[in-house]
């Protein structure tokens, strides 16, 4: 593995809640990132609960997670170590009820 899959595996497994995004929660970058944000403050998830990733400011972590999650996009979120997916992903599980079980049930 190398040192950015081993730095990014580190990220997953240390954070309740996940965000690889463009920018940040208070500043999203792309409209993906920001409606993941959003999508999260829907669910009730308070903003200081999330830890971002800003893969703008680290080009090997856009890279690379990428490969880490065999995800082709940016956003993606991770709920206590495991890949969600994506801001299409996220509002589809929002819109059926799934996302809020799996914030609830692995993150609060």
């Amino acid at each position: 593995m190398s040192d950015t899959q081993q730095r990014i595996d580190q990220l997953v497994k240390s954070s309740e809640v996940l965000l690889f995004m463009k920018g940040n929660a208070n500043f999203p970058q792309c409209g993906f990132s920001g409606r993941a944000i959003q999508i999260l403050k829907a669910c009730g998830v308070d903003a200081k609960a999330v830890t971002t990733v800003n893969v703008l400011e680290d080009p090997a972590i856009r890279a690379g997670i990428k490969d880490y999650s065999n995800w082709p996009t940016i956003p993606q979120l991770y709920v206590k170590g495991e890949f969600i997916g994506g801001s299409d992903i996220m509002t589809e599980m929002y819109e059926s009820g799934e996302l809020q079980q799996v914030l609830t049930g692995k993150a609060a």
